[in-house]
């Protein structure tokens, strides 16, 4: 026994240390994607969480450079921690460069395996996202006590902003396209398109995307004053996804998002992007039992009526019972009937709750980022495009 995972309640779990050594107080999640743990890893989303994998074989392909998903890789945003339910083996992919725990080590995320993962996710699921503090050490000595009143004490993610941990402080623009088999990732500087990206903690593979369709793409901080933003000229904003309580963010995020409403620039949102921008409209957000995370999850897209099977990472939500009048409810959750989706009525405003991008995950949705740029295309008079490419 080399590492131990302490809940809140007292409850201790022994399991084999890998990865950093140390120990850090987080919310423990579970997470049912069967592929992409290091894309799950590297969201942004994850800070101060620990990722219960619930498929069992977890590191097999090892880690490349190419599937990092937090912008900046230097300061290692992501999850805190990790759970396997297997030992760790041999990397066996060609695109493998580093195994799993040298990677781990690398980004200081502590790990353990041989745990039993499908109790702990039973026990998520009936209690909820749990307090906790994840231990490593090589020796196994640990002062249990004491890791018992450090997961007691946290106080969890509720009030609590990780935006400036998690954001780009500074602007930048992206050029980067998205992966290409065999090819890896390409680059275009973008074309007559300017989207300005507000950056809570965005994934690269946004970025990509909205690059691919030839858009020129500009990373701003989230404490950009709306001013500043429409300075830029831009065509449309993101509002991406991030960490934390969005009611904590949108103390300094709501306001801007206001500001810009009433220019009547696009506004397109994801995940906390989604969610402070039901903020800015009136509605409230919520924490959730367990949340959502995985790359299985269907959602109803009511504007097409079509259900897709999209990936979603978040553990609070905009409760659809308080979205006013003219606001309408875009898509829906056939897990939990819980909100997905909004629109501003005559508005060129809209957001997801999920994740269009995937990575990992299904590609179902990405004609969310057809549907932003139509908006634009809309506002300059410009044919619009075919929301879905021909097959």
């Amino acid at each position: 026994m080399t590492a131990v995972l302490v809940l809140a309640d007292g409850t201790v779990i022994e399991g084999e240390g890998l990865g950093a050594e140390g120990a850090v107080e987080a919310e423990v999640v579970f997470n049912t994607a069967m592929t992409g743990y290091q894309e799950i890893l590297t969201d942004p989303s994850y800070l101060s969480q620990i990722v219960t994998f619930t498929f069992p074989h977890v590191g097999n392909v090892g880690t490349n450079d190419e599937d990092i998903e937090d912008l900046t890789p230097a300061a290692r945003v992501g999850a805190v921690g990790a759970i396997f339910r297997a030992a760790v083996t041999t990397q066996s992919n060609y695109r493998a460069g580093a195994g799993l725990d040298a990677w781990l080590k690398a980004r200081g995320i502590i790990a353990m395996a041989g745990i039993d993962t499908r109790a702990l996710t039973v026990l998520i699921r009936e209690r909820g996202a749990q307090n906790a503090v994840i231990a490593h050490n090589a020796k196994g000595a640990f002062d249990i006590e004491t890791l018992k009143a450090r997961a007691k004490a946290w106080p969890g993610l509720v009030d609590l902003d990780l935006v400036p941990a998690a954001g780009s402080a500074q602007t930048s623009r992206w050029t980067e396209t998205p992966w290409v088999w065999n090819e890896g990732h390409g680059s275009d500087e973008g074309g007559p398109v300017h989207i300005v990206a507000i950056d809570y903690g965005v994934k690269r593979n946004i970025l990509r995307l909205m690059s691919g369709l030839g858009a020129k793409v500009t990373v701003v901080s989230a404490r950009m004053p709306a001013a500043d933003i429409l300075a830029m000229r831009p065509d449309g904003v993101f509002l991406s996804n991030g960490p934390g309580d969005p009611a904590a963010t949108g103390d300094y995020a709501v306001p801007v998002i206001r500001d810009l409403i009433a220019s009547g620039v696009p506004l397109f949102g994801i995940c906390l992007g989604h969610q402070m921008l039901g903020l800015a409209l009136g509605a409230r957000t919520l924490k959730m039992h367990q949340g959502h995370h995985g790359a299985n999850h269907p959602v109803k897209d009511h504007t097409t009526g079509k259900v897709e099977i999209v990936s979603m990472n978040h553990g609070f939500a905009v409760d659809a019972a308080s979205l006013p009048v003219g606001v309408t409810e875009t898509h829906v959750s056939l897990f939990d009937g819980s909100n997905c989706g909004l629109a501003l009525d005559g508005k060129p405003v809209f957001s997801v709750q999920h994740h269009p991008e995937a990575s990992p995950g299904p590609q179902d949705s990405h004609y969310l980022f057809r549907r932003f740029f139509n908006l634009i295309r809309a506002r300059r008079g410009e044919t619009l495009l075919p929301e879905r490419e021909a097959a």
